[in-house]
């Protein structure tokens, strides 16, 4: 399965066996089976573009890594890396830039790798240098346009551990703030935060819940 934030709704490309796990079609749920023409996705992403209507489209076929594959044809792919990152007390490393709260991370430089680029741009975002990486958590994904063109960010997250306290937010990326806050309070009440961000927040939390 892929689960793709396209203008902040999920497109969910599945197998047919998985689709059923979705529920019933609604009028804020969109089920569709793939028609084997990219004419069909590039419909869809134009949808979701251009309005905020469903809650969530699902698009499934038989053979999902062709589908995948059709759907990234669509799309210049950029890939980045970023890290969740917790100090001594248990509190998380949260950044406020351009409206959201978010998580450090940025592209991935020629011939870096994924885990470099990870510690590298949260370095650089939050001036961090004491960094202990940790296990890789997901990857998201989510689209945008620039200069006229789409793009596919697909993001490496991994967790992280520091000693250090002290944070000084990279004000030439737009990022206002860096702080640390409690991480169940932060989940626990409503927050801006953009829907890929919190897929990284709920998988930290299940993975720290169940060892």
């Amino acid at each position: 399965m892929y689960k793709i934030y396209i203008n902040e709704t999920p497109l969910i490309l599945t197998t047919i066996e998985d689709a059923a796990g979705f529920g019933p079609a609604s009028e804020k749920i969109l089920i569709l089976r793939y028609a084997g023409k990219k004419k069909f996705l590039l419909n869809i992403i134009n949808q979701l573009e251009n309005s905020d209507r469903f809650e969530m489209v699902v698009v499934f076929y038989s053979d999902l890594e062709a589908l995948w594959e059709t759907f990234c044809n669509c799309f210049k792919i950029i890939e980045a890396a970023g890290g969740a990152v917790f100090n001594e007390e248990g509190n998380i490393l949260m950044i406020f830039r351009r409206g959201f709260w978010d998580l450090p991370k940025g592209k991935i430089d020629s011939g870096e790798t994924n885990k470099n680029a990870a510690v590298r741009e949260v370095q650089e975002e939050t001036g961090l240098m004491d960094i202990s990486l940790g296990e890789h958590l997901l990857d998201t994904y989510h689209t945008y346009s620039l200069k006229g063109k789409r793009i596919l960010k697909r993001t490496f997250w991994y967790q992280m551990q520091t000693t250090q306290a002290a944070l000084t937010p990279q004000t030439e990326e737009d990022i206002e703030e860096a702080v640390w806050v409690d991480f169940d309070e932060f989940l626990s009440v409503p927050n801006k935060v953009y829907g890929n961000i919190l897929d990284v927040l709920n998988t930290t939390k299940s993975k720290k819940e169940h060892g």
